[in-house]
């Protein structure tokens, strides 16, 4: 066997491999027995038939097409180990062409590989990034009482007129130009006065209005709104009012807090406030971690990405934001409807946030590399031990025991550790003293 490399733009290795007709004159009888359990022959068992009668029966160049494919499999990974590719810069799974195929000749075929782009570090130590100064305001934690409270309000029909903290029930009816806006009918839709509703002003028109009332306005949509064909517009709103209820909030008292679990309000608000800090933190180091991957990115030298590989990128975008959109029950032809474009667009779209990704991911791995940081198998089980108890169905845990999950759930893990070194490598706390 012979082979002979060419490289390619994007990436990409060009392999040529010649395999010499007595090779593959050698598969011939190989080749002839595959086919031949599938072919009935009189007087001969399945598999049995000699190889003449079969060479009559099948056709020479359908036996020596297996042959080829029984070699094409032995000859494709020794091929690319011998063109001096290792399997670690091999990225998916590589296009094989025949080129020449013909008794008496030699077999010969061509493999396009895609390698994983190389990356020319800069520097990813000592980068001096500052570390967010994290406080919660004693006005964040009130805001999480106020909906506690909301959550617990007890609710009683009242014949009044309508006033702020009311929930009033309506039908709604929006036009545009007079003409019925599409999806702007709502029935027995729940409207708390005082919270924005549809759009910024809604609930203010309700106000003084009693059951059986009808109120017209018109209200300007923002430019910005999702929905394009409303964006900018003024839309006519007719509201029937057929419900008005009271709505009273429970006192934040120990009783109060005793209904969510905890033994006072002290413990109720320390609660509160430890759990803002740690989200507050989490998002603070998230930031940090960004500007530690944007830095070493600027100053990196990456080759050229294959098209393959951005689209992949692109579709597991596009593959998150469907399953994001359908957990929250909505439907993603929809979400394309509502801004305007088609999947097509949304790629082209996505595409530069797409090459930040890979560029972070390829930096990631280069610095694996360099530092020798791995994810031992004890990590990754219990990791998946962990996710397994927390499994709602089968199904689930169906798909926590599959290999794509595993290798998902792997490199998520590699990752999170080398962002824990880049940050200690490259953030000052408050007082300036680097970590160590």
């Amino acid at each position: 066997m012979k082979v002979n490399k060419k490289e390619l733009k994007k990436s990409q290795v060009e392999l040529e491999v010649v395999v010499p007709w007595e090779d593959l004159a050698k598969k011939l009888h190989q080749g002839a027995e595959n086919l031949s359990k599938n072919v009935k022959i009189d007087g001969f068992r399945p598999g049995k038939a000699p190889f003449e009668v079969l060479k009559e029966r099948l056709g020479e160049m359908a036996i020596i097409n297996e042959a080829a494919q029984i070699v094409l499999g032995k000859t494709l990974v020794k091929a690319i180990k011998e063109a001096g590719l290792k399997e670690s810069e091999l990225l998916g799974y590589p296009d094989v062409n025949i080129i020449k195929l013909a008794p008496n000749n030699d077999f010969i075929y061509k493999i396009i590989v895609t390698l994983v782009p190389k990356v020319e570090l800069s520097s990813y130590k000592n980068l001096n990034i500052k570390e967010r100064e994290v406080k919660v305001k004693e006005e964040e934690v009130e805001k999480i009482i106020k909906e506690w409270q909301e959550a617990r309000a007890t609710e009683v029909i009242v014949s009044r007129e309508i006033k702020k903290g009311d929930k009033v029930i309506v039908d709604i009816d929006m036009f545009l130009n007079k003409v019925p806006v599409e999806g702007g009918q709502g029935r027995d839709t729940a409207v708390i006065v005082g919270k924005n509703y549809i759009v910024p002003g809604f609930d203010k028109h309700l106000i003084g209005a009693r059951k059986g009332d009808e109120r017209k306005f018109q209200l300007p949509y923002p430019e910005d709104f999702h929905l394009k064909n409303l964006a900018g517009k003024l839309v006519d709103f007719v509201v029937k009012i057929k419900e008005v209820y009271e709505r009273q909030l429970p006192k934040v008292d120990d009783k109060f807090a005793m209904s969510f679990g905890f033994k006072n309000v002290f413990e109720m608000k320390k609660y509160i406030k430890d759990a803002i800090q740690r989200q507050k933190e989490k998002e603070a180091r998230d930031i940090v971690e960004r500007e530690i991957m944007e830095a070493i990115i600027k100053e990196s030298k990456f080759g050229d990405f294959p098209d393959s590989l951005i689209n992949a990128e692109v579709n597991e975008m596009i593959n998150e934001l469907k399953t994001n959109i359908e957990r929250q029950g909505g439907n993603f032809d929809d979400y394309l409807k509502s801004i305007n474009k088609t999947r097509d667009q949304l790629m082209l779209d996505l595409t530069p946030e797409a090459i930040k990704r890979i560029k972070a991911a390829l930096v990631l791995r280069e610095i694996s590399k360099k530092e020798n940081i791995k994810i031992s198998e004890e990590e990754i089980e219990k990791q998946i031990e962990l996710i397994r108890n927390q499994a709602k169905n089968e199904k689930e845990k169906e798909y926590i025991n599959t290999p794509s999950f595993r290798d998902r759930l792997a490199n998520a893990l590699l990752s999170r550790k080398i962002l824990e070194k880049l940050y200690k490598w490259n953030v000052k706390s408050k007082d300036k003293k680097e970590k160590k």
